[in-house]
């Protein structure tokens, strides 16, 4: 048991996201998608089962953000199949990204609009649409 509750608080600490919520509260956009990568390779590294907590679609996001839609295209290969076709707000961003990749304005615009993001996403999604508009 002990031995248990040991793995639980590893794993809570090396789920840290305190400097994804200090990114996303100051408005650091920019820092989004690197903040994930830099600590997604930390827990991955250190045997973390990271996949289910992921915050999958503000990272997608932040790479949207970033204007980096090759990573975000790799990081979309890389996740859980029943996040893809389970998550709403991991679709959603999805969906800005293939409307990026194919050079659907418009449609990326209807993507933005259509899904209603949640409170974590909402002002990365209205910065990256400010600044793409």
């Amino acid at each position: 048991m002990l031995h248990s509750n040991k793995i639980q608080r590893a794993n809570k600490a090396a789920m840290d996201f305190s400097l994804l919520s200090e990114a996303l509260t100051s408005k650091s956009y920019e820092k989004v998608a690197d903040t994930c990568e830099e600590h997604m390779l930390q827990v991955a590294a250190e045997g973390v089962a990271f996949q289910d907590d992921w915050p999958y679609a503000i990272h997608l996001l932040g790479h949207i953000y970033a204007g980096d839609i090759n990573s975000m295209r790799f990081l979309w290969k890389s996740m859980p199949a029943t996040l893809k076709e389970g998550n709403p707000e991991v679709i959603a961003a999805w969906k800005i990204g293939q409307k990026l990749w194919m050079r659907d304005y418009g449609g990326v615009y209807e993507a933005i609009r259509g899904y209603d993001w949640s409170q974590e996403a909402q002002g990365l999604v209205a910065a990256f649409s400010g600044k793409f508009f």
